[in-house]
């Protein structure tokens, strides 16, 4: 059984329990009925005649002979199974109230914006150097495609800017997200971290990887090698804390 179904229930249950034994003992604790002698209407008839001795009463049952019919159920039995009865109430009335104002507060501290932490070119730069490392290491491979090494190489960068908290947007063109990565996002509190020639060199190469109807041979993986230690450079001096040279936009 689910725990926090139990959980959620279990006050429920208790009331009902509880309703049960008051109603029991309400129902025991009762007054009994008295034997009562037959009514009237039901006496055969019996002709009267004359007589000199008065005629016979019907003997009435005493009151005591019907109390003893009745059982008998101390009365603070009853008077502790009402109290019960409450006490429970009013634990599951408080049990709900609390679980409804602890929904409300976790639906209210997920609705709040979080408030991101502006980020460093410095920290930006050693994170996006890690995923360059990894694409070198697979470029370098020759028993891996040309063209699968250098768009891995790009997807690692992507995979990058979503753990910077680079947000995709609609529109987004295949080498935008990694742009607002590299150039900056002021959204995301991430500065600018390479110069905007060095980044277009690599996503040119990318993009003749990635929608080239040609074979892709030796030769760009080359040119995807060369931009990347390019870019690399730039990013290893951010990193040690030299300013982003300004250029001018990627053309996406």
């Amino acid at each position: 059984m689910n725990l926090s179904v139990l959980r959620r229930w279990w006050p429920v249950g208790a009331v009902t329990a509880l309703l049960a034994v008051a109603a029991l003992a309400a129902g025991h604790s009762s007054l009994g009925a008295s034997r009562v002698p037959p009514a009237a209407d039901n006496i055969p008839y019996v002709p009267e005649y004359p007589s000199a001795q008065p005629p016979p009463s019907i003997p009435a049952e005493p009151r005591d002979a019907g109390e003893a019919t009745r059982a008998h159920i101390p009365e603070w039995l009853g008077t502790v199974a009402v109290a019960l009865l409450g006490l429970a109430i009013a634990v599951a009335l408080g049990y709900l109230t609390w679980t409804l104002v602890r929904g409300v507060a976790r639906r209210t501290t997920r609705a709040l914006p979080s408030s991101r932490a502006r980020r460093t070119a410095e920290g930006t730069a050693r994170e996006v150097v890690a995923a360059l490392d990894a694409g070198l290491v697979e470029l370098d491979d020759a028993d891996v495609d040309p063209r699968t090494a250098v768009i891995a190489c790009w997807v690692r960068l992507e995979e990058a800017a979503d753990a910077a908290g680079v947000a995709r947007r609609t529109g987004d063109t295949s080498t935008d997200l990694v742009t607002r990565l590299l150039r900056g996002d002021p959204e995301a509190g991430i500065p600018a971290i390479v110069s905007a020639d060095v980044l277009a060199e690599f996503a040119h190469v990318y993009r003749g990887a990635r929608y080239a109807t040609r074979p892709v041979d030796e030769r760009t993986r080359d040119q995807a090698r060369a931009a990347l230690r390019r870019l690399r450079g730039e990013l290893t001096a951010v990193a040690a804390g030299e300013p982003v040279a300004a250029t001018g936009p990627v053309v996406a």
